[in-house]
């Protein structure tokens, strides 16, 4: 008998995927700490995925978790852990092992698996895909709202609000005050670009390369921009 109060759906959330390689654990704490006072608003309330798979050396689990938890970051899971015994530890203490094959890495995201009755989200189907080279939206994008169109140009020809989301695995196009996050290139073409015509957005990305609105230039805020990738550092001009 089908539960009428009870149901599940799938939902897309952004998850940062922190990846510890050939470094000391010391020396990670220190950059994380960093990274977090640069970008607090990027790092607020994320939900994180640890991998492990490159480490050389033996880990304190309780040690790692306890840090991670005291910065502020939700540990939801740890990927590349090949060690049987630090797998149990890990499970003991109540954060589950993932499995790669059900999330989607890249070096900044995550999950882009699509729920068609996520009135939250705007995905733009198979159909509309081969029906056009590029996909346009007229209306604002409020905050909770992701579009993502994984292998077209995404042209939005008006506001896009704080909190909202915009992917693509083309060019993007904002003609209109760009406040939320906005992604080019997910499938790792380094050769998109991202154009707005008034630039104060929270997040910048091209092929996994990101800049948070704290780490923008305060010369280009509000302003009609061009962001391209060049030796995996985002490059930011005036249009004129």
């Amino acid at each position: 008998m089908k539960n009428k109060q009870i149901t599940f759906k799938k939902k897309n959330f952004t998850i940062l995927v922190i990846c510890l390689n050939q470094i000391k654990f010391d020396f990670f704490k220190n950059f994380l700490y960093q990274q977090i006072q640069e970008s607090p608003s990027f790092f607020k309330n994320i939900p994180v995925v640890l991998n492990i798979e490159n480490l050389f050396y033996s880990l304190d689990w309780i040690h790692v978790k306890n840090f991670i938890l005291s910065v502020g970051l939700f540990l939801i899971g740890i990927i590349g852990c090949k060690d049987k015994n630090l797998k149990k530890i890990i499970l003991q203490s109540g954060i589950p092992i993932l499995s790669e094959s059900k999330i989607i890495i890249s070096k900044l995201y995550k999950n882009f698996n699509s729920d068609q009755y996520n009135k939250k989200s705007i995905h733009l189907s198979l159909s509309q895909i081969s029906s056009y080279q590029s996909d346009i939206i007229d209306s604002i994008i409020r905050s909770g709202q992701r579009v993502y169109s994984p292998y077209n140009d995404l042209i939005i020809t008006n506001n896009v609000s704080s909190g909202a989301e915009l992917i693509s695995g083309g060019n993007v196009h904002i003609y209109g005050v760009m406040r939320g996050r906005v992604l080019a290139g997910v499938n790792g073409d380094v050769t998109r670009k991202i154009f707005c015509t008034s630039l104060f957005a929270e997040l910048i990305a091209i092929a996994g390369e990101y800049l948070t609105i704290e780490q923008i230039p305060i010369k280009f805020l509000g302003k009609s921009v061009e962001i391209s990738l060049i030796k995996k550092i985002l490059f930011i001009k005036n249009l004129k």
